[in-house]
C-alpha cells in the first residue's frame, strides 16, 4: 500500500491523482482535513504531521510513503523518521540538503528514500543530465526558471524559511549571485538583471541568480566549466515585494507573497517553465502548473522504487532517477511538455535530441 501524506493539498491532490490513474495502488490518503479527500481514491485517514503517534499510525503497514506536506524546512526529516520506523519506503517532494543530513547513517538494510523529487529541485536536475546525454561532459550550462502561478500557504512559509536554511551545512537555500566557475563557486559573479527578456519565457522579468546545493552537484557530477542559475520573476507585484522582504516578519511577508502572486496572475493564465542551455543545446520545461509537476515527479520517484530500479539507501531524485525515463513520462502524462527547440525556434519532437 502506498500513502500520500498532504493528499489533500495542492500537491498532494495532483499526486493522488497520478498514483490512481497510473494504476498503483492501494492507496492511503493523510491530510489534516480529510473532508476533502474522497474515500473513492483510497483509504483516507486524518494525519496530523506534527505528532508522532499520528504519523506512526498513518504509516504503519505502508510499504512506500510519499511526502506532500509541508512546510518543508520546517518539518524536516519528521516524516521520513516515521515512515523508515514503519518498514517503509520514503519519497519526499521537498526535503532537500538538511532532511539529506539528518537522514545520513540512518537509512539502513532494505529501506529507499528519495529526497527532493519535484519539480525544483529534482527535474531540474533530470533535465540537464537528459540533455547532456552519455558525452564526455564539460562546458557551459545556464538555467533559468520560474513563471506566474498562485502562491501557496505551504510554498510561502518554505520560501520564508528558505532565506535562513534549506542549504547544504545550515546555508540558506543557494548562495545569491554566485555561479559555478572551474570546479567551485565563486561568490558574487554575477548580477540581478531588471526587466529582462529570456528566451521561451513570455514575459520580461526581473533576472536573480542563485546557485543552489543540486547546481554544485549536478556541476560536478557532469565535469561543466561554468553553470549559471537564474530564478525569472516576471510579476511586478512580487518583483516590488522581494525589495521589502528583509523589513517584514515572515507571517507578514508570506501573506504578502501570496497576495502578490494573486494580482499579478489576475486575468491571466498561469504558466511555469524552465530552460536549460548547454553548449548549443537547449531543454523546454513547460507547464500549466508547477503543482502538478512535482506531484508527478514524486509519483515516478514511487514508482522507480517499487520496480526496483532504485537501489536502497539515501538518494536525491534528481541524482538517482533515470533521466530518459523521466522525460519520456512527464511527456506522456501531461503533466509538462519537455522539449528540445531546434535552432530556428520550432520544437523537434518531444524528448528527442
Amino acid at each position: 500500500m502506498i500513502g500520500v501524506l498532504g493528499a489533500s493539498g495542492a500537491v498532494g491532490r495532483f499526486a493522488v491523482a497520478a498514483l490512481r490513474d497510473g494504476g498503483c495502488g492501494p492507496l492511503r490518503l493523510g491530510a489534516r482535513r480529510p473532508e476533502r479527500l474522497s474515500a473513492d481514491d483510497g483509504e483516507v485517514v486524518a494525519v496530523d504531521v506534527t505528532d508522532a503517534g499520528s504519523l506512526a499510525a498513518f504509516c504503519a503497514g505502508l510499504d512506500v510513503v510519499l511526502n506532500c506536506a509541508g512546510p518543508t524546512y520546517a518539518l524536516q526529516e519528521t516524516m521520513a523518521l516515521a515512515a523508515l520506523a514503519a518498514g517503509a519506503h520514503y519519497v519526499d517532494v521537498g526535503g532537500d540538503d538538511p532532511v539529506h543530513e539528518k537522514l545520513a547513517g540512518v537509512v539502513t538494510g532494505d529501506a529507499t528514500v528519495v529526497l527532493s523529487a519535484g519539480t525544483l529541485p529534482g527535474l531540474s536536475a533530470l533535465v540537464p543530465r537528459w540533455l547532456a546525454g552519455p558525452g564526455p561532459g564539460g562546458g557551459r550550462l545556464v538555467c533559468h526558471a520560474g513563471g506566474l502561478e498562485r502562491c501557496t500557504e505551504t510554498v510561502a512559509a518554505d520560501f520564508m524559511l528558505s532565506l535562513s536554511v534549506g542549504g547544504a551545512h545550515g546555508e540558506p537555500f543557494g548562495a545569491p549571485l554566485a555561479a559555478w566557475r572551474h570546479g567551485r563557486r565563486v561568490p558574487r559573479a554575477l548580477r540581478v538583471a531588471e526587466d529582462a527578456a529570456v528566451p521561451y519565457f513570455p514575459d520580461r522579468a526581473t533576472l536573480q541568480p542563485i546557485l543552489t546545493a543540486e547546481n554544485e552537484r549536478l556541476a560536478a557530477a557532469l565535469g561543466l566549466a561554468e553553470l549559471e542559475n537564474w530564478n525569472v520573476h516576471p510579476g511586478p507585484r512580487v518583483r516590488a515585494l522581494f525589495t521589502r522582504l528583509p523589513g517584514l516578519a515572515p507571517a507578514d511577508a508570506a501573506a504578502r507573497l501570496i497576495t502578490a502572486a494573486e494580482v499579478d496572475l489576475a486575468g491571466r493564465e498561469p504558466y511555469y517553465r524552465m530552460v536549460f542551455a548547454l553548449d548549443g543545446r537547449t531543454a523546454v520545461v513547460s507547464t500549466a502548473s508547477s503543482y502538478r509537476l512535482t506531484a508527478f515527479v514524486g509519483v515516478l520517484a514511487v514508482r522507480a522504487i517499487r520496480s526496483g530500479s532504485v537501489r536502497p539507501g539515501l538518494h536525491f531524485a534528481g541524482e538517482v532517477l533515470d533521466p530518459e525515463w523521466t522525460v519520456a513520462e512527464v511527456n506522456r502524462s501531461g503533466a509538462a511538455r519537455v522539449a528540445a527547440p531546434a535552432a530556428d525556434g520550432d520544437d523537434v519532437e518531444e524528448g528527442v535530441l
